[in-house]
């Protein structure tokens, strides 16, 4: 089965692309090639520039608040594990005080930076990053993998009550949905109505089925369109019927 998720807000919109920015940085500075180290650091400075827009701190210790007050009221209750619980208001009061220890916009010590603003100015430049552009960055390139990863993890580390607390929302975000399963009729489907509001919808498709869904939706209707997945035209659709399970979450 492949998941394709759609935010209905621009919180959420944020949060999972701050998500995705942080997975490839863990997966790029692991290897040791300086081509996956440049890759990690572009996910690094993408993480600036997604996060200097917003009041990213302020949204995150709102809704850990509203989320641990939410959980506290469950600790009576026998259909909820004792420990399950304990442990998930552990993870949100520990993301909270390491969210309220941050001083000031989040990643400042990374701008405070001249050397990495310098790379970043280069990179915002297509191809601006070669060797005759920036032989500091051209050295550091060559420098041993491990002494890269020590830099990397040293960026990174500030910034571990920010990702913690975007995978405690996103992970209660996920887990509140309830599955629906339907059919697309000749690609498409349609809902009416507001039954289903939701901040997120993760759409399950099984990878068999050679299509894509285009999804728009409100909260007066959600229309889903399949498309042939090289489809050159806008207005083609797949014109089978296709299985789904669709998956509304909400905080």
């Amino acid at each position: 089965m492949i998941c394709y998720e759609l935010p209905l807000n621009e919180r959420i919109r944020m949060l999972l692309r701050l998500e995705d920015l942080f997975d490839k940085i863990d997966f790029f500075s692991a290897r040791d090639t300086s081509f996956e180290h440049h890759a990690a650091l572009v996910a690094l400075f993408e993480i600036l520039d997604v996060t200097s827009r917003s009041d990213l701190k302020s949204d995150l210790l709102q809704e850990l608040d509203k989320q641990r007050a939410m959980l506290e009221g469950l600790q009576d209750n026998p259909d909820v594990s004792e420990k399950a619980l304990i442990h998930i208001l552990q993870d949100i009061r520990a993301a909270f005080r390491g969210l309220l220890d941050i001083p000031g916009r989040i990643g400042g010590y990374l701008r405070d930076d001249e050397w990495l603003m310098s790379v970043k100015q280069r990179m915002n430049i297509p191809g601006g990053a070669c060797e005759f552009d920036l032989p500091a960055y051209h050295y550091w390139l060559n420098m041993t993998p491990e002494a890269r990863r020590a830099d990397f993890k040293n960026w990174i580390a500030p910034l571990a009550p920010i990702r913690s607390g975007i995978n405690i929302v996103l992970n209660i975000l996920r887990n509140s949905g309830t599955k629906f399963s339907y059919l697309a009729v000749n690609g498409v489907f349609q809902q009416a109505g507001s039954e289903h509001q939701a901040h997120l919808l993760r759409l399950h498709i099984s990878d068999e089925i050679s299509c894509i869904p285009e999804i728009s939706a409100n909260k007066f209707a959600l229309n889903i369109r399949f498309v042939p997945w090289r489809s050159g035209h806008k207005a083609e659709v797949y014109e089978e019927d296709v299985p789904f399970e669709l998956t509304f979450c909400s905080l």
